[in-house]
């Protein structure tokens, strides 16, 4: 009997697959390193065919744990977003690697359309701002390499898609080429208003329209994984960008509820009901999620280092030996010493939205020592999610009444009670931490008739604020200054 969902998460260090039964406990999982490839400084690049590889192996592993593709009712599928990969339409094999999310290589072309004028048009119809972060500027970039291309991408033989599409295109031996409505939204293509692709915005960024997905809703029906993949034809029912299945599967089905993604970077995103909002502060207008019952808007703030941030310390600087050791080095402190650290090692995301800013160590005195950069590492995190919980109010968002968190560096007791304090909000963390599968589980259960959307488990651990007024406000204070210089320092734009 089909009693399990299987989920797909391919992120952006690693493609795991979970099974979950149907009250979504885990029941199996399987995961495998990704590598990362870095041919420029400010380039990363993913092998789509290392993911494609990772991503058969892992599902077969836990299809065989839960006792075979007959205990799979459905599959769902959450990825790392705007990563784009562009294929031929008869090999499916890519024309060139996937460029990854955090990938700067189109910062001058941004920065000049940017320059022209076109960023308000850009944030009316999409939602978005001008950054290399969005896939447009990368299919562009690649179809630039090589005239035949884009000649080959006008005359229908070359398919776009992020991962979520590529895996979908794959899994279905390239019956289907489809996109959920949250990937779509990412890709500075979407016009998010309307809900279809924009002739304007693909004329704009250069992107051939006969390129581009169908778009259909997250828990809409995707074809089948093909029977040649696990032994028997399995309906894909649900898909969504790894953000906006977090928000789904922390069950933030109401306005105001807001949850933060603690990963490489962070996301903080909040459902803002269902009209398109409009960000002042430099936040991104995004859809939250599309199903047959409901949509949801979402606000939205990136930071690009969070969890990359404490890896640096331990692979670049290799101050600590785990990531781990972080939080008992941070609480050996009585302060920070007045040392701040900027991670801008890819630029600064909301609400700076500064591609050329670059990390800086603000402060250090004779008394400094390297648990003082290590506790900066920690603090650096609460202090951009409170720049982003800032901006959320400037822009008339409905105050929060607990943010609900989920990511590796939530098992930091210290850092997620010094985001608390920071941020002067509760943080609630649940017990199963893996929320971005749960709610591509969830989508994909309903998709197929399963299961309705219901609201998460209440939360396994909860941190209030604890700090006086006066010493939040001056740490706050001195983390401003240190971004100040960051910029400061920032080559022209």
């Amino acid at each position: 009997m089909s009693t399990h969902i299987l989920a797909i998460d391919q992120g952006t260090t690693s493609t795991r697959a979970i099974a979950f039964d149907l009250a979504f406990s885990p029941r199996a999982t399987a995961q495998v390193e990704l590598t990362q490839h870095y041919p420029q400084p400010g380039w990363v690049e993913h092998d789509a065919e290392e993911i494609w590889a990772a991503t058969v192996h892992v599902c077969r592993e836990v299809i065989a744990q839960v006792g075979g593709i007959d205990a799979i009712a459905a599959i769902g599928i959450t990825n790392q977003r705007e990563t784009t990969i562009i294929w031929d339409r008869k090999t499916g094999v890519p024309v060139h690697k996937a460029i990854v999310w955090q990938d700067r290589r189109t910062s001058e072309v941004c920065a000049s359309l940017r320059e022209a004028g076109h960023e308000k048009r850009v944030q009316e119809t999409t939602g978005l701002l001008l950054d290399p972060y969005f896939s447009a500027t990368k299919i562009a970039w690649i179809l630039d390499q090589d005239a035949s291309l884009r000649r080959r991408a006008e005359a229908g033989e070359l398919a776009f898609g992020t991962i979520e599409s590529f895996l979908i295109w794959r899994l279905t031996e390239g019956r289907v080429h489809a996109s959920d409505i949250t990937n779509a939204s990412r890709t500075l293509l979407f016009d998010i208003g309307k809900r279809v692709w924009s002739d304007e915005m693909c004329a704009l960024f250069r992107a051939p329209r006969t390129l581009l997905p169908e778009v259909r809703a997250c828990d809409a029906s995707f074809g089948e994984a093909s029977v040649a993949h696990f032994g028997r034809a399995t309906p894909i029912t649900g898909v969504a960008g790894d953000q906006q299945a977090a928000l789904y599967g922390h069950g933030c089905f109401s306005p105001g509820m807001a949850k933060a993604t603690f990963g490489t970077g962070a996301f903080l995103v909040m459902n803002m009901g269902d009209a398109p909002p409009r960000s002042a502060n430099r936040l991104l207008g995004t859809i939250g999620y599309q199903t047959k019952s409901a949509l949801a808007y979402a606000l939205e703030g990136s930071i690009f280092s969070a969890g990359a941030t404490i890896q640096w310390l331990r692979d670049g600087l290799k101050l600590i030996r785990s990531s781990a050791d972080s939080e008992a080095i941070a609480a050996s402190l009585p302060d920070n010493g007045g040392v701040y650290l900027v991670p801008a090692f890819a630029g600064l995301g909301a609400p700076q939205w500064n591609a050329e800013a670059r990390g800086a160590i603000i402060g250090l005195t004779r008394d400094s020592r390297l648990d003082h950069l290590v506790r900066a590492g920690l603090e650096a995190v609460a202090y951009q999610t409170a720049d982003l919980l800032d901006a959320l109010r400037a822009d008339g968002a409905p105050p929060i009444r607990s943010l609900l968190v989920d990511g590796g560096l939530t098992a930091n007791n210290w850092a997620m009670q010094f985001l608390a304090d920071i941020c002067d909000v509760e943080v609630a963390r649940p017990a199963f931490q893996e929320v971005t599968a749960v709610g591509a589980a969830r989508l994909a259960a309903e998709g197929a008739g399963l299961a309705t959307g219901a609201a998460a488990g209440a939360p396994s651990k909860r941190w209030t604020p604890n700090i006086a007024p006066e010493a939040r406000n001056s740490l706050k204070k001195g983390w401003r200054g240190a971004v100040a210089a960051s910029l400061a320092a920032a080559a022209p734009r």
